[in-house]
């Protein structure tokens, strides 16, 4: 029995009453195995608690209005939270008039601490990007507040565009998250390999580059999480990017809302019965030209 105990049977039960002495070790064992089941059963619930209270951090940190007084491009973003919490987010937010920014990011990490290092690094990033700056400016100053005191050597992917909508210039730069996805308004969605710098909050110093995006009215931007590649299902079989290409390319006319929707239908398809690991965020982008405006 205390074979079977101390094996993580906390259902079996010592029954061995030949004498005094053993009868009241029996009943001590016993009494010992409840406390604990009790005390387990309050820690998953407190685990619970704090899981619940993360998913609360990360949504009410997203924005959910995708109704926009200009009218030049089409957007919209989704994040599924997996049921250990992760630090995934997005962001879009004006920059002057004519300017958007687009923010894709992932933290290392689940739990509480992935929560809060996303709150910091989501605010650090918007309240950088909303004056107008370098985008390497910005990703050089978020990184170095990152690294003072991270204790527990946490970090986050970033891809963040930043679009004119007079234009159709996109600056973007990309510190380790996972390549973008373009598809020309004649073209299909095709994976855009660029030059990735480290993740931010890794070390200090990092060098970041940027580069330039031309969109032509009805190009299309898509950005994603390593949760969307990285799905498995119950054969530990991944999703992957060209799954993810295919059906982005079946519903390469559909509006941006619909795209996104019909990626996730396909993952959970997928991954069938098995469990989401990781959080699965996307935004998806078209440009429709300077000709709309406000």
């Amino acid at each position: 029995s205390l074979n079977k105990i101390t094996g993580g049977d906390l259902n079996e039960k010592v029954e061995v009453y030949s004498s005094q002495e053993f009868l009241s070790l029996s009943n001590d064992i016993n009494q010992t195995v409840d406390t604990l089941k009790g005390y387990i059963d309050a820690a998953e619930k407190r685990m619970e608690q704090e899981l619940l209270l993360a998913h609360t951090i990360q949504d009410a940190a997203l924005p959910k209005n995708f109704v926009f007084t200009y009218k030049g491009f089409e957007l919209y973003a989704t994040m599924d939270p997996a049921k250990e919490v992760g630090g995934d987010f997005y962001d879009f937010f004006f920059v002057g008039p004519d300017k958007l920014a687009l923010v894709i990011a992932d933290v290392s990490g689940k739990g509480i601490p992935a929560a809060l290092f996303m709150m910091r690094s989501k605010t650090a990033i918007r309240s950088l990007g909303e004056t107008g700056s370098d985008l390497c400016e910005i990703f050089e100053k978020v990184n170095a507040e990152l690294c003072q005191g991270n204790d527990i050597n946490m970090f986050v992917t970033v891809w963040m565009g930043m679009m004119d909508l007079k234009t159709g210039s996109m600056r973007c730069i990309n510190a380790g998250h996972e390549y973008p996805v373009i598809k020309r308004s004649s073209g299909d969605f095709e994976i855009f390999k660029e030059k990735h710098a480290p993740p931010l909050g890794v070390m200090d110093d990092i060098e970041f580059h940027e580069y330039e995006l031309q969109l032509e009215p009805g190009d299309c931007i898509y950005v994603y999480t390593d949760g969307v590649p990285d799905a498995n299902n119950t054969a530990e079989e991944q999703y992957g990017t060209e799954r993810m290409t295919e059906v982005l390319n079946k519903n390469k006319d559909a509006g941006m809302e619909a795209l996104l929707h019909a990626v996730k239908e396909d993952i959970d398809g997928h991954v069938g019965e098995a469990d989401q690991f990781d959080d699965i965020t996307m935004i998806g982008f078209r440009y429709e030209g300077s000709r709309e405006g406000w």
